[in-house]
């Protein structure tokens, strides 16, 4: 999608996306290995009751799905950061993950007018509905001359 197909009030699903135990566990013995999420035996006897993924692992995920339903082909090109991230509830292996993307702004900047600001919430799901990951994201994009005027003529 290109910048000028995002509006406030949409919304973009994607999905899903099936986490098998050997990414689990590749990834966590790459970027978090903590034994909660490396370790299945120790896990099993945990507060979880087994191997979760990392969170870090669950906003990668979710970036795959942004970037295949909304963000490629398009624009953008960085984000400035995070507004909140949060975990309610843990994934787990076996589980598929669907995305519901809450566009919540969409403006560009006033002193850089070659610069779009999306700002969205992004929310992963599991196969039972139960949220697994929730985040306030803010994208850049780097917009050309020619598209510096929005149809509504707003110029933020």
């Amino acid at each position: 999608m290109k910048f000028a197909d995002f509006h406030a009030g949409q919304v973009i699903e994607a999905g899903p996306y099936v986490l098998t135990e050997a990414e689990l566990l590749q990834f966590a013995r790459a970027y978090d290995p903590q034994w909660f999420h490396t370790d299945a035996q120790a896990a099993a006897d945990s507060p979880f009751g087994g191997l979760i993924a990392s969170g870090w692992h669950t906003c990668s995920i979710a970036m795959r799905l942004v970037v295949e339903a909304a963000l490629a082909g398009s624009e953008s090109f960085a984000s400035p950061g995070l507004e909140h991230v949060r975990w309610p509830n843990p994934v787990r292996p076996g589980d598929a993950l669907r995305l519901v993307a809450d566009v919540i702004e969409v403006r560009r900047s006033e002193k850089r007018p070659t610069l779009g600001i999306l700002r969205w919430r992004w929310r992963l799901f599991n196969q039972r509905e139960l949220m697994v990951l929730d985040a306030g994201v803010t994208s850049l994009f780097k917009l050309k001359p020619a598209d510096q005027a929005t149809e509504s003529g707003d110029r933020t």
